[in-house]
């Protein structure tokens, strides 16, 4: 009690500076000194988060850590699910697979987190919780017996002051003594804890490399974690991608058309050929088809059955406008259009060409760039188009129309922006584009189309005009297009009897004929170097000359230049 009351009491002399302090520690102890707590503080704090960063029970081995795991029971989660859905279902195989992958993954970090607690944790919650406050603890007792020695000294040196002047000498004399000893003893216990705390200051300084490389060994051990996770993950997915791979049954809306078609085995997309047999067999006469909007709730309903490949499709044949909105979604829904970006600057080209044969011309080498995937579905969609043409005296429907209406979709610009704001770019020239190629279909596409390609629908028993009178497009062609138009006469017509080798353009009377012959323009030559003749194709039977859409058909495989024909021909 008293060697505490004499502490306080140097302890205040010195704070108010009437007494001395002494200095035990060096200038390199010192400093060693002050970064002590410092390194205590952050190693307690990072043991503290690298601590919560786990997800097993701290101090368990690895079998016990992996079944508390989170990843554990997701893994057993995953299995049980994979097990009630069954082989049947691919969620089933996929939960199947990955619940194997994720009590691997479990297993990997259950063997990682024992390994950081060995060599991070352990280590960094000695050096914080034990070596440095012993240190610390140290420092303090070495504290407390420099205010010892401190005190003692006082005393002695103030007895020694008062000793010749005492009127008891020989008691002052023994005081003295007594305080020399005092003084001396906490000297030799001051000194003692002073060359304690400068060598463990000292150690700690010397392994201050040591608790450094606690951090490498984290940062090497989490990376030989993830490298075996990783590699446990990689030895999984060619299994679980295969079996994705070869499942299917993948939605075709908004799916690149190359991977339905690889993905199905099909060379036009389902949604295309469904629709059209189903559009072949109730929609050719049904008026404003492609114009009017069907109904929201039926349309989806027939884009998820045609999305999931169902064949039952039966309902859907008496709403011909759902399953021409299906179509049209199934065109404007494609990550690429029909027509492609990679085309978009040469179509429009194209369509700017001045002269109307030459134009059709530039338009065919066009289509004939097209990938073979997009030139078998836009042929295949051409022909029906062209057909349904046709009807227009029922559906109202012209190629005009139909073009206006489904143009936008197949074709538009590769920028930012909404489907509207770039079709308003481009609605113009594509519109003019694809009602050429539908009035002259026969010619960009000869041969014939067989529009059951899958073999997956009945024929249908369409009402339209047969295929024999498909030569017959290029008559339908709107005013506007007059000047790319032969005025083929009515079979009922009086001018049908008498025969004509070049019949007149639309148009007034007193204008001037066109150049060309009255079949339509040859195709262009495969080798600009040869230049064969080109020969008109013979009289129809019945006495006329052969319409638009049947003398494309009757043009050569062979590809021919376009040759100014004699003046008597035209």
């Amino acid at each position: 009690m008293k060697k505490q009351f004499n502490r306080m009491k140097q302890l205040a002399n010195q704070t108010v500076g009437r007494a001395e302090k002494t200095e035990v520690l060096s200038d390199d102890l010192l400093m060693i000194e002050r970064r002590l707590e410092n390194v205590r503080l952050v190693s307690h704090n990072a043991h503290k988060r690298m601590v919560m960063c786990l997800q097993g029970n701290v101090g368990s081995d690895v079998e016990k850590r992996h079944k508390k795991l989170p990843l554990t029971a997701l893994s057993q989660s995953m299995l049980d699910g994979g097990s009630q859905l069954g082989d049947e279902s691919l969620i089933g195989k996929m939960m199947e697979v990955c619940g194997e992958a994720e009590s691997k993954l479990a297993f990997e970090q259950s063997q990682h987190e024992v390994q950081l607690e060995r060599d991070v944790l352990e280590p960094l919650s000695q050096l914080a919780e034990v070596d440095i406050p012993n240190i610390l603890k140290q420092r303090k007792h070495l504290a407390k017996l420099v205010l010892d020695f401190d005190s003692a000294k006082a005393r002695y040196q103030q007895a020694t002051k008062a000793y010749p002047s005492a009127a008891n000498a020989q008691a002052m004399a023994a005081k003295v003594d007594t305080l020399k000893e005092e003084m001396d003893e906490a000297q030799n216990k001051m000194e003692i804890c002073k060359d304690q705390l400068a060598a463990d200051m000292y150690s700690f300084s010397s392994k201050e490399g040591e608790y450094a490389r606690y951090y490498v060994l984290l940062l090497e051990a989490q990376a030989e974690y993830h490298r075996r996770a990783l590699a446990s993950i990689e030895s999984v997915l060619p299994s679980i991608q295969s079996q994705q791979d070869k499942w299917t049954e993948k939605p075709a809306f908004g799916t690149a058309l190359e991977e339905h078609l690889k993905r199905t085995n099909r060379e036009i997309a389902l949604p295309i050929e469904a629709c059209i047999m189903m559009l072949l067999e109730t929609g050719m006469q049904e008026e404003g088809l492609f114009r009017i909007a069907a109904g929201a709730s039926k349309l989806k309903k027939l884009k998820a059955a045609l999305d999931c490949s169902t064949s039952q499709l039966e309902e859907f044949y008496s709403d011909p406008h759902a399953v021409a909105g299906a179509l049209k979604s199934y065109l404007r829904e494609l990550p690429e259009p029909l027509m492609t970006y990679q085309l978009y600057e040469e179509w429009i080209q194209a369509s700017n060409v001045s002269d109307p044969d030459k134009r059709l011309q530039a338009l065919w080498v066009v289509c004939d760039m097209l990938p073979k995937a997009n030139k078998s579905n836009f042929r295949y969609l051409v022909k029906f188009l062209a057909k349904l043409a046709l009807e227009s005296d029922v559906n109202k429907m012209t190629a005009s129309n139909i073009s206006i209406v489904l143009g936008p979709n197949l074709l538009w610009a590769k920028t930012e922006g909404s489907l509207a704001e770039m079709a308003a770019t481009t609605s113009v020239h594509v519109v003019s584009i694809i009602e050429l190629i539908i009035n002259h279909a026969s010619w960009f596409f000869p041969e014939d189309v067989d529009f059951n390609v899958s073999g997956m629908f009945a024929m249908p028993g369409c009402p339209g005009t047969p295929d024999s009178e498909a030569g017959t497009i290029d008559r339908r062609r709107p005013g506007s297009q007059g000047s790319l138009e032969s005025d083929t006469p009515r079979k009922d017509s009086p001018a049908n009897k008498q025969p004509e080798i070049a019949p007149r353009r639309a148009g007034t009377i007193n204008k001037k004929q066109h150049s060309m012959p009255n079949f339509q323009p040859p195709l262009p030559p495969i080798d600009a170097g040869e230049v064969p003749v080109f020969d008109p194709p013979p009289l129809s039977p019945t006495g006329r000359g052969l319409e638009a859409g049947q003398a494309g058909a009757a043009v050569p495989q062979t590809h021919q230049p376009l040759v100014q024909q004699p003046a008597e021909n035209r």
